[in-house]
């Protein structure tokens, strides 16, 4: 397998002019292979398996796990109004269009939002970069990224009538801080990451975590890429740990998340969650296709659908795709991914849970969407 999927990489790599990626692949037992090809960067020095990554959007199943636990102790529920926890959340607005200045103009939701709408992307909250609705609105509420006035903006939609994808696992932290008590990051590193082993996997963003942080990357115009040095959890100045995507780590601890997912919320004698509980986590809990995303910024993020010909759903904190996928992973998979080019599946049926990190945009692009699909192909010996 792992000659399969260095083989793959390289291929794909160099056909994308991507310059390289960590991938690792694991089952509940342990971990199968591990490859690093390339480099940090065109002309950097070489990818190491240690190597740290802005995992951004894989954050929001580790919190979301973070929730889970609580739901667990009976200290969050899934369907009360989130606002008796939230106080910001109690009484949501939705934008329905803006006045004759391009002011925004919003109406009283319909309904409450709850925290199974904000694991699942229906409680009607988006992001500016898929939406130029909500970009208008920031020219009027301007707010530092990684600032909870960023947060402050309108629903898209009256919560559970639609899936979009948005700011609503930064409110599942937020969450998870205000029942706890702890900053987010101290309750994964008491509940989650550390229990798991995963020692490398930090909000921080000091010295030492810059030192070994791959550098990002954005496409130009010709193919080419040039450094991007932003980091998507608000940097130094981030007044909040972004469980939408504030998270650095590697993939190999990240394969540790995957297999305790794989092992029914265990492993290495750690229980993390009940096994019901991460039945529920994936079991799909929506009524709409999920999983869709567009795009208002391309040089960002492209338009992307991992399964084009199917209408997946959506667990607590997980892409479900209900039917096999055309490169291995079989029915019943989950799976998200980071905007910066980073991608997992867990696939409970064959026993395999597999990470891949890159680290570029735009998100979603062609040519790494073909390394991740050569990847799963090289999993499942196709």
């Amino acid at each position: 397998m792992r000659d399969r999927i260095r083989h793959a990489l390289e291929t794909t790599l160099a056909a994308g002019n991507i310059p390289g990626a960590v991938a690792v692949v694991g089952n509940s037992a342990g971990t199968l292979a591990e490859v690093a090809v390339g480099s940090k960067g065109p002309g950097g020095p070489p990818l190491a398996q240690d190597d740290l990554f802005q995992i951004a959007s894989m954050t929001k199943a580790i919190a979301s796990v973070a929730a889970m636990q609580l739901v667990e102790q009976g200290r969050l529920s899934l369907d009360d109004d989130i606002g008796a926890v939230l106080p910001q959340l109690a009484n949501p607005a939705v934008l329905e269009g803006f006045d004759e200045e391009g002011k925004p103009v919003t109406r009283p939701a319909a309904g409450p939002i709850t925290l199974r709408q904000l694991l699942t992307h229906t409680s009607g909250f988006g992001y500016e970069f898929m939406s130029a609705e909500l970009t208008q609105v920031r020219l009027h509420h301007p707010a530092m990224p990684g600032s909870l006035a960023a947060l402050a903006m309108p629903l898209l939609a009256d919560p559970g009538t639609r899936w979009i994808y948005g700011t609503s696992t930064d409110f599942v932290g937020l969450a998870v801080e205000a029942v706890s008590g702890m900053r987010l990051g101290d309750w994964l590193a008491r509940h989650v990451t550390g229990p798991l082993g995963m020692s490398d996997t930090t909000f921080a963003f000091d010295a030492a975590v810059k030192a070994r942080l791959t550098p990002l990357h954005v496409r130009t115009p010709d193919g080419g890429l040039m450094a991007f040095p932003i980091h998507f959890g608000g940097g130094e100045a981030a007044e909040y740990h972004g469980a939408g995507g504030g998270l650095v780590g590697t993939a190999r601890d990240y394969l540790h998340f995957a297999r305790m997912i794989l092992n029914r919320g265990q492993l290495n004698g750690a229980r993390i969650l009940r096994p019901d509980t991460v039945t529920e986590m994936a079991s799909n809990q929506v009524t709409m296709p999920a999983g869709r995303l567009t795009t208002n910024q391309p040089g960002f993020s492209s338009e992307f659908d991992l399964f084009p010909t199917m209408d997946c759903g959506f667990g607590l904190g997980f892409l479900i795709n209900p039917e096999p996928g055309p490169d291995g992973r079989a029915a019943g998979s989950l799976a998200w991914a980071g905007i910066a080019n980073s991608y997992y599946w867990i696939d409970p049926e064959n026993d395999i849970a597999a990470v891949i990190c890159m680290q570029h945009l735009p998100f979603g692009e062609p040519a790494a969407l073909d390394v991740l699909r050569a990847f799963e192909r090289a999993v499942y010996g196709r």
